[in-house]
């Protein structure tokens, strides 16, 4: 079943503060494919980030609690918190008896898989990652559409001619977005015969600067400083929560540098001493696509069809530049619109290794 995934230009997400329990499961054990399943209720399993992660978690479990309003559907969520819960989580999502279980980000391919194949009559999904299973849906994100504006964004604003990126780890959906950033240099520098220079990535040999890590916001910190040392006055970070470290370093340098925020907007998750730095945020719709993979499997069917955002259908996007709306030109946002208008149309493919 094909998805549109209408990306809103203000997506405020409310955490509840807990949920209500799903319904115990009426025989078997954790990970028994004996038990019985029920989609009265839902299970989410969230990566070692946790569930307040300002990125694809936080949006993971927005989409659920929709599901939960909108389709009557119990929701609940394990949390992980370092890479020795994961399997267990997961394992122990399938014993509550629930139909659906959704488990987000790369550390959770491994465990399900294990649980995936294990309990045939679940519907499992997974954010971020392709799980080719029978009964898993893979919720992916053509980001590299969306970066590509956001790189073009960039090197219109920029004033030394030199922008950055980095990532938490060098794996697809991270490089995606960095691919996809690089190429939207490119076009400007083809189209306005400037010059603009990226750090921190090649796309050529799909190598770059990588913190080897999704949450150290001190990691970020250093390694954006290090960026402005060398003259980069916005930085792309793609790194979840460590890309906050690339705010603190602007602000200690006397916000020098402008910051790209990933997966949702910003200025609806960050702090707001934040906000004037924030140029734009490459976004991934990924509550509306949680939401649908919830709605498809209410009725019991089993599917393995992916879901995957893409500027067509509203998967991807930037953000409003917000505060900084000033900054870019009224004819850098006609050019953003027709860029736009021809990666629909497929006259401009932005190309990646790493695309779904």
């Amino acid at each position: 079943m094909s998805r549109t995934l209408a990306v809103p230009a203000l997506a405020a997400l409310v955490l509840l503060a807990g949920c209500a329990a799903p319904p115990p499961a009426e025989s078997g054990a954790p990970g028994d494919p004996g038990a019985e399943q029920s989609l009265e209720c839902a299970q989410m399993v969230t990566n070692s980030g946790g569930l307040n992660d300002r990125s694809f978690n936080e949006t993971s479990w927005a989409g659920m609690e929709r599901a939960q309003e909108e389709l009557g559907v119990e929701v609940n969520a394990l949390v992980s918190t370092t890479e020795s819960d994961l399997a267990p989580n997961v394992a122990a999502a399938v014993g509550t008896g629930c139909g659906f279980v959704l488990t987000v980000g790369y550390e959770l391919v491994a465990a399900t898989e294990e649980q995936a194949a294990a309990n045939p009559d679940v519907q499992f999904a997974i954010v971020d990652e392709i799980v080719e299973a029978p009964n898993v849906r893979s919720i992916v994100f053509d980001t590299a559409q969306a970066a590509y504006l956001a790189g073009y964004t960039a090197a219109s604003v920029t004033e030394t001619g030199i922008v950055a990126t980095f990532g938490g780890g060098n794996q697809p959906p991270v490089t995606l977005f960095m691919d996809g950033f690089a190429a939207g240099i490119d076009a400007y520098n083809e189209a306005k015969g400037t010059q603009v220079e990226l750090l921190g990535w090649d796309p050529e040999s799909q190598d770059g600067t990588f913190t080897g890590d999704f949450e150290n916001v001190s990691l970020g910190q250093s390694q954006t400083q290090a960026f402005i040392s060398q003259g980069a006055d916005v930085i792309l970070p793609v790194a979840g929560q460590v890309g906050e470290g690339a705010f603190r370093a602007s602000l200690d340098a006397g916000g020098e540098a402008l910051v790209i925020w990933v997966d949702n907007d910003g200025y609806d998750t960050l702090p707001a001493e934040f906000h004037p730095l924030l140029l734009t945020s490459i976004l991934k719709n990924t509550e509306d696509a949680v939401v649908g993979a919830v709605e498809d499997a209410v009725d019991g069917t089993i599917s393995n069809e992916p879901i995957i955002g893409t500027l067509d259908n509203g998967g991807v996007d930037i953000a409003p530049f917000h505060d900084l709306d000033s900054r870019v030109s009224d004819e850098t946002k006609a050019e953003l619109d027709a860029l736009r208008q021809q990666i629909i149309a497929g006259e401009i493919t932005v190309e990646s290794p790493s695309s779904p």
